[in-house]
């Protein structure tokens, strides 16, 4: 008997066993199958086995709740000292510049150090500024240059050390992981944007409310220096001797000589710059929403979180070059379309929607920096990426502004989502490599990298 023929001859029992499990109408498995599309879509949990990772995610999770309380409660405080928008204005402003340049230079020194001792120590940098924000409010100094001051420094501190823990990931999880922890990642990031502002207007509505929100950040803030300190010895290969101007060059130089990593920040660059809607929001909410704008500002977030919580699908995406330029061009369509919509509910879901594309975008390009670049670039490519991150969505806000005061609000905003999505389009699909970029689906690796 061939074995053809030993499978296709079964026992009664094993027949009707069969037509039950392929019974679409039994409850029970229609419970099984429930469970089994909750499971495939569902976040992947798998990196939470890792230790390291573990404590990473947690102490980065919970010190980025106090983060984004901090960075509600310095305008606020600006604004109490000076009663000035401008003001205001430069808080955001004197941070983009250490930003992008520690971001690019902690990326280098990330190289060429152990990058455990580099997220720790600079982590320690943007506590103790922390606790600096704190004592200037408890002895009422109100100083806003010291304020100013402060704000710099610490985003020069938090750049490197951002740099450092992009890279960390990597060697700590498998590759083929790499992707369900950066999903991880920028959930937990998210739910510490949606959490951590409505902190903070409740503690900054205290008396002594600064104080209060710059504590609770300290506090906070331990959890990233304990998980920092716990990391095991990750010393560098070797092969970048002392960091310097030509070594942030080097990694320049390898970004432009590579189409799947340049088009990985262009695509990012671009989204932000021409479709990034945040700075219209205060005039869109007046003229169509009796100034409510708080759910404008929330929606990106939720949207972000909501993906990030059933992005189990995520990691299992094989061609992802094809899959950035798509989530790209969801997030310029549905921008496109929110500037359109009249009522704020279905605005707040259109952003939403957008948010969630975002989440996805982010995670496909972060892990393409962290498994396309050798590991002696990865603390560059991470620098480079923070720089991004960090500047794109402030030229957005320039570039939103100045567009609406030329035109008008919803021109600004759907011509911007619009010209997101065919820049993005016609760049992606004329770079073949990034076009066809994909990865094993086993090892997770590069199989298509088009240099």
């Amino acid at each position: 008997m061939t074995n053809g023929d030993s499978q296709r001859q079964r026992t009664a029992p094993e027949a009707d066993l069969d037509e039950e499990v392929l019974d679409p109408g039994d409850p029970v498995e229609e419970a099984r199958g429930l469970r089994a599309a909750l499971r495939r879509h569902a976040v992947d949990m798998r990196p939470v086995r890792i230790t390291d990772y573990r404590r990473l995610l947690v102490g980065q999770g919970t010190a980025f709740i106090g983060s984004m309380v901090t960075q509600v409660a310095v305008p606020v405080e600006v604004y109490s000292i000076s009663h000035s928008s401008l003001l205001v204005g430069l808080v955001g402003f004197v941070g983009l510049l250490p930003l992008v340049v520690f971001g690019l230079y902690g990326g280098a020194i990330a190289d060429a150090v152990d990058r455990g001792r580099l997220y720790f120590w600079s982590s320690v940098g943007t506590w103790l500024v922390t606790i600096a924000l704190l004592v200037q409010t408890l002895i009422g100094l109100h100083n806003i240059p010291v304020i100013l001051g402060l704000v710099a420094v610490q985003a020069g501190a938090f750049a490197v050390a951002s740099s450092a823990r992009g890279a960390i990931i990597p060697r700590i999880v498998p590759s083929d992981l790499v992707a369900s922890a950066n999903t991880l990642n920028f959930t937990v990031g998210n739910v510490g944007q949606v959490i951590g502002p409505l902190l903070a207007g409740v503690l900054i509505s205290l008396d002594q409310g600064f104080a209060y929100a710059y504590g609770l950040d300290a506090v906070l803030f331990t959890a990233a220096l304990y998980s920092a300190i716990r990391l095991p010895p990750l010393p560098p290969d070797g092969s970048l001797g002392r960091p310097g101007f030509s070594s942030v060059i080097d990694g320049l130089v390898f970004i432009g000589s590579r189409p799947v990593l340049l088009m990985s920040f262009l695509v990012d660059i671009v989204a932000m710059v021409l479709a990034m809607p945040r700075a219209l929001y205060p005039e869109v909410a007046d003229e169509r929403f009796h100034g409510s704008v708080g759910p404008l500002y929330a929606a990106l977030a939720i949207g972000s979180v909501l993906a990030g919580i059933s992005g189990g699908w995520i990691a299992r995406v094989r061609r992802r070059g094809i899959a950035l330029t798509g989530a790209v061009v969801a997030w310029g369509t549905a921008v496109a379309i929110s500037g359109l919509a009249h009522q704020l509910w279905l605005v707040v879901i259109l952003l939403a929607l957008a948010g969630a594309a975002d989440l996805v975008s982010a995670v496909f390009r972060q892990t393409i920096l962290q498994t396309y670049a050798p590991d002696e670039m990865r603390g560059r490519m991470q620098g480079v990426f923070i720089a991004v991150v960090a500047g794109g969505p402030r030229l957005g806000d320039v570039r939103a502004g100045a567009m609406a005061a030329a035109t008008s609000a919803t021109v600004s905003w759907v011509g911007g989502g619009v010209a997101c999505v065919v820049v993005v389009l016609v760049a992606a699909i004329a770079v073949r490599p990034f076009w066809n970029y994909r990865v094993d689906p086993t090892s997770d690796e590069p199989v298509s990298a088009g240099h």
